[in-house]
């Protein structure tokens, strides 16, 4: 197929929101799993699939043999040396190799009619997300994005309680670790705020403004985004992967009411105007507290994907939820590229 009728296929799925949307194939009885890449994360994938009813976990691939076979060995499942082996074989596959790779093993996978979780960030450009959105459609393949905190208990403790926000301040930071550094950190850590606020605000970005440095790596390392919203509501998103310490907290304001989300220790609080006065010009305000508690947001995703894929439905972050997460950070990315040096 030329690259021209390539573009024409994808731009008749893209902008085709207005028609009514393609039931996605179920599957009923036991669906048969993978893992394309079992580095750090890849494991935990792995575990999970072989840890839920109605699974099975018919093999996993790694561009390390021997790490493959540690892990199929570990979890009593086959050590694949190339994904593509697992064609036919799978019904769904979890793609969690570094981000230059996903375009390409997610593009098989979906070619293939294999329904595709694949980590953040969804791709490296947009036209590659856009491909890959237009093949699981045209496929009816679920094609659900990993941002994992869309799970976390905080965020989902937010339904009834979010209005309309005016100002959101987020910081996601941690000690240095080799991996993700295959990306900046407005890929590697930002994202996930990205995708969270675009989420809240529903609405789509006016402007970004940002400035980073590379600290460790030749990439920037710490990075701050202000993100101004057709509605008007402005977010200050900072993200460091080059911290003592790991923090992940958003700060939401909103009429009448502030909200503090602590996704590490899965902590709410709410401050929020009451009736009346506490003393002469100042607001009644009553604070709420809640601890979620203990959660694994890594399996509620893939469960959540499994659901997806049983039901015929959308999953809970979509491939477009993804580019539009990857889309925003480019615009930071390029915000950042056009910093004096």
């Amino acid at each position: 197929m030329s690259d021209l009728a390539i573009k024409n296929e994808i731009s008749a799925v893209i902008d085709s929101s207005s028609a009514e949307k393609t039931q996605k194939k179920t599957v009923s009885g036991t669906l048969r799993t993978a893992v394309i890449g079992v580095g750090y994360l890849g494991n935990f994938h792995a575990q999970k699939y072989a840890a839920i009813q109605n699974v099975e976990l018919v093999g996993v691939v790694d561009n390390d043999s021997k790490r493959a076979a540690e892990i199929a060995a570990a979890l009593g499942t086959q050590a694949f040396s190339d994904h593509r082996d697992l064609i036919g074989k799978v019904d769904a596959v979890s793609v969690v190799v570094p981000t230059q790779f996903h375009y390409a093993v997610a593009r098989d996978f979906l070619a293939a009619g294999v329904h595709v979780l694949i980590e953040k960030p969804i791709t490296v450009t947009i036209e590659e997300a856009d491909e890959l959105i237009a093949l699981a459609e045209k496929n009816n393949a679920v094609f659900q994005v990993g941002h994992l905190e869309r799970f976390n208990p905080v965020l989902q403790a937010l339904d009834g309680v979010l209005q309309d926000p005016l100002f959101i301040e987020s910081v996601r930071i941690a000690p240095f670790k080799p991996r993700g550094t295959d990306v900046n950190v407005v890929l590697d850590l930002m994202i996930h705020d990205i995708e969270i606020i675009q989420h809240l605000v529903k609405s789509p970005v006016k402007r970004v403004d940002a400035v980073g440095a590379p600290v460790f790596t030749g990439e920037e390392d710490i990075a701050n985004a202000r993100i101004l919203f057709e509605n008007g509501c402005v977010a200050n998103v900072t993200a460091s992967r080059i911290s003592l310490k790991s923090e992940r907290k958003m700060r939401i304001f909103q009429r009448n009411a502030y909200i503090t989300l602590d996704f590490q220790n899965r902590k709410m609080l709410v401050a929020q105007q009451g009736s009346g006065e506490l003393f002469p010009g100042v607001p009644n305000v009553t604070v709420k507290e809640q601890e979620l508690g203990e959660a694994d947001a890594l399996r509620s995703e893939i469960e959540s994907f499994l659901t997806a894929i049983r039901e015929g439905k959308e999953p809970e972050v979509s491939g477009r939820d993804g580019r539009m997460a990857l889309e925003t950070a480019l615009k930071i990315n390029l915000s950042l590229d056009r910093r004096p040096s």
